[in-house]
């Protein structure tokens, strides 16, 4: 109940403020008195917060091609849902461990990256992943994660840790039930996905680690081969999301250049996998969750995280360095109404494209895979704190 009344405060906080502008009160005596509103609180958006901890161990291969492969889906998900009618930030951070190339003095635990919403930076991550033989504890890695993560102390925000494996959950020096009371005090749900048959994950303790937090245990074929169908929309999709890239304007130096780059070569990384894939991150990044406004002006004037005026001509395009501020406005704006054209028409095709595969479903069913096991999980979750998720 808490939590429903925190998402309709933040809805009122954010759409309330226009409605109260002056009151004039007339009185008996003709007696005019004017009120002035009280500044209204700042707009506060919810979060959601996801902690992928990952076994990198040698029989995960087929894990890490499942979240290289699902991660835009799960994002495209999670863009649906919203707190009192404002969707939440979406922050990810990713560990790795059980892997003999890590620090034995770390207990072979990797922090890759933490809390982030630069999504091209996670799936790069993602795909620099290597397994390789070594011991998985579990109990360590949750520890490490409660400790070494910004977590929210919002009872709005959704706080959740996955971790995925297939060694028994009580390896290691940290027993997982202190981890779990560690979670529990901060109000983060662990949930453990088994990579094997459910019976074997129940007896090694997996689930014992979803009931202690409230959690789910979810159990995978982790080795399962996603068929990925593609759809009509696909090609089109792929046009737009090459128009899309062209809408970005980089802005402060070397660093900035690293960022586009690397917005090009998740591209390239997912189309490899599938078409289908590809077309998933495109609908991704025609969504908020996808914000680049550390290095793109169009995100960055209209995130207010930058300013035209402060910006030196080596912080610019080589095309807009010589120009003046207006003209630099006029162009950003520009390219920040075709951004949102594209990303419209990118949303209408995967309308089609969402009803097209609903109707082909058992051709390209996913099973037991790594995103069934999130999203089936994180929606009831959400769900539970009052989250609704749009259709």
């Amino acid at each position: 109940m808490r939590s429903n009344l925190i998402c309709t405060l933040l809805s009122v906080c954010l759409f309330a403020a226009p409605i109260f502008a002056e009151v004039v009160i007339v009185n008996p005596g003709d007696k005019v008195v004017i009120i002035k509103p009280k500044p209204q609180p700042p707009v506060v958006q919810s979060r959601i917060q996801i902690a992928l901890l990952l076994d990198t161990s040698n029989s995960m291969d087929g894990l890490i091609n499942q979240a290289k492969a699902q991660l835009w889906n799960i994002v495209n998900e999670l863009s649906a849902a919203r707190c009192g009618g404002v969707q939440p930030r979406l922050q990810v951070a990713l560990y790795e461990y059980g892997n003999d190339r890590l620090s034995r003095g770390e207990g072979y635990i990797r922090q890759v990256l933490p809390f982030t919403t630069d999504l091209d930076k996670l799936s790069e991550e993602l795909f620099k992943l290597t397994t390789n033989g070594g011991q998985e504890y579990c109990g360590m890695v949750i520890n490490d994660a409660l400790a070494g993560l910004e977590w929210s102390s919002s009872e709005a925000d959704l706080k959740t840790i996955y971790i995925a494996g297939n060694e028994p959950f009580t390896q290691g020096p940290v027993d997982f039930r202190q981890s779990s009371k560690l979670a529990m005090a901060k109000n983060i749900l662990v949930n453990p996905i088994f990579c094997g048959p459910r019976q074997t994950g129940i007896a090694t303790s997996w689930q014992d680690g979803a009931t202690l937090t409230g959690g789910c245990f979810l159990s995978i074929d982790q080795n399962r081969q996603v068929v990925y169908v593609k759809a009509p929309q696909d090609d089109e999709i792929a046009r737009l999301n090459t128009q899309l890239n062209d809408t970005y304007i980089v802005y402060g130096g070397a660093k900035a250049m690293q960022s586009k780059m690397r917005q090009e070569a998740q591209d390239t990384n997912a189309m490899n996998m599938a078409p289908a894939v590809a077309a998933q991150r495109a609908v991704s990044k025609s969504s908020k969750n996808y914000n680049n406004s550390t290095w793109d002006l169009v995100d960055g004037l209209s995130a207010g995280t930058v300013k035209l005026g402060e910006l030196k001509k080596d912080q610019l395009p080589k095309e807009l360095a010589d120009k003046p501020v207006e003209e630099i406005e006029k162009e950003v704006q520009k390219q920040s109404q075709k951004r949102t054209e594209i990303q419209k028409q990118i949303q209408e095709l995967n309308s089609q494209r969402t009803k097209w595969l609903a109707e082909q479903a058992s051709n390209g069913e996913k099973g037991d895979t790594l995103e069934v096991a999130i999203l089936k999980s994180i929606r009831q979750q959400a769900m539970d704190k009052h989250y609704t998720f749009e259709k």
